[in-house]
């Protein structure tokens, strides 16, 4: 074969070879009615689970089937089916994309496609196509959080000593976390030598950062006595202040703490006036107190 055959046939097997460009999405959740918890259950949650309802369309192609949102499936999978037809999504797991929702959709979808209790196959970039956004019937998430991962198993699956050994190992990985009522995607959790309060807030990063900056400067940042504002972390488009707690002191004990705080921050939020001097001074050490650890 001549030379300009050869690169002409090499040509040609390139150009039948797609490539999958990735693209970042800074706010995949934007749009979604519980935009914060959407974040909250994939960056903070390490057990919870939410119903979601497919788009109409779906439910025309595929029937209504029963689809279940949890922070994470056995080997952090993208997508599991049951022999009942029930699917599993999972937000935290090994392999994404720059779009987490188009992600998310994706593997949606590739569950629906399989057989139920098939094993479901999710290609780490999905390319472009629908997003969450447009899978989903929109609406606030039931959040129902666990204190274990048995909520992934069948009936009788636990007997199998495999499957037992497996889900010790994943329940060990659990640390103690609760919702709080006193402010939306705002969670109680307790980690070694101390505890946490994470907050993710809804606004605009610009806008709550004034809004911190404002409280800092008025000495009202904490939570109470024995706490410290410890930082804050970006979290898909939104900040997460976090605050350290006395490790002994039970969740329930800063619902009004919270409360007081949200209140605070709204009313700082609202504040239409220039960030005066010390404000100003407060948000750039705010700045330069982002966490990385979450």
């Amino acid at each position: 074969m001549s030379k300009r055959r050869k690169s002409q046939r090499a040509a040609d097997t390139t150009g039948k070879r797609e490539k999958v460009r990735d693209v970042f999405v800074p706010r995949p959740f934007e749009g979604l009615t519980d935009e914060p918890e959407w974040i909250a259950l994939r960056e903070l949650v390490p057990a919870a689970s939410a119903p979601l309802r497919l788009a109409p369309d779906l439910v025309e192609e595929y029937g209504d089937r029963e689809v279940l949102l949890a922070t994470v499936l056995p080997m952090a999978a993208p997508a599991m089916t049951k022999p009942d037809g029930r699917v599993f999504i999972g937000l935290q797991r090994h392999q994404q994309s720059g779009d987490v929702s188009r992600d998310l959709a994706e593997a949606l979808l590739c569950a629906l496609r399989t057989e139920p209790g098939g094993q479901v196959t999710v290609p780490p970039l999905p390319g472009p196509g629908p997003r969450l956004q447009d899978v989903l019937v929109d609406g606030p998430l039931e959040i129902t959080m666990h204190d274990g991962f048995e909520f992934w198993l069948d009936p009788g699956a636990a007997d199998d000593p495999t499957v037992q050994a497996s889900l010790e190992r994943a329940n060990a990985a659990i640390y103690p976390t609760v919702r709080l009522n006193a402010a939306r995607a705002a969670y109680w959790c307790q980690v070694p030598e101390k505890a946490h309060v994470r907050w993710v807030l809804p606004d605009d990063e610009d806008a709550a950062l004034d809004a911190l900056a404002r409280l800092s400067a008025a000495g009202t940042l904490t939570l109470g006595e024995q706490t410290k504002f410890a930082g804050m972390f970006r979290a898909h488009g939104r900040l997460v202040p976090v605050w350290d707690l006395p490790e002994d002191t039970p969740a329930g004990e800063w619902e009004q703490p919270v409360a007081d705080f949200a209140k605070r921050y709204a009313e700082a939020l609202a504040d239409p006036t220039p960030l005066d001097a010390a404000a100003r001074r407060a948000r750039h050490g705010l700045l330069g107190r982002q966490l990385t650890l979450r």
